[in-house]
């Protein structure tokens, strides 16, 4: 099985790579077709959401890119 990753692009969208099914709220599939890579909204803006259209780069979107990480890590 090949792996899926998600990586948030500096202050755009997800880039999802990898064989994944995207499902809208009424669980309709959305047609991907042979797409290497998707790239899904983060700013909430866009006119195709789940999909980014762009629109993040009109209202000055900014994000960080990585998470916030503890000082200290809890133990497993």
């Amino acid at each position: 099985m090949a792996e899926v990753t998600i990586k948030a692009s500096e202050d755009g969208p997800f880039l999802v790579k990898g064989p994944v099914k995207v499902v809208d709220a009424d669980g309709a599939e959305y047609d991907m077709g042979d797409r290497p890579v998707l790239e899904l909204c983060r700013c909430g803006g866009s006119a195709t959401k789940p999909f980014c259209d762009g629109t993040h780069r009109l209202i000055g979107f900014g994000a960080p890119e990585a998470a916030p990480r503890p000082a200290v890590r809890p133990p497993p």
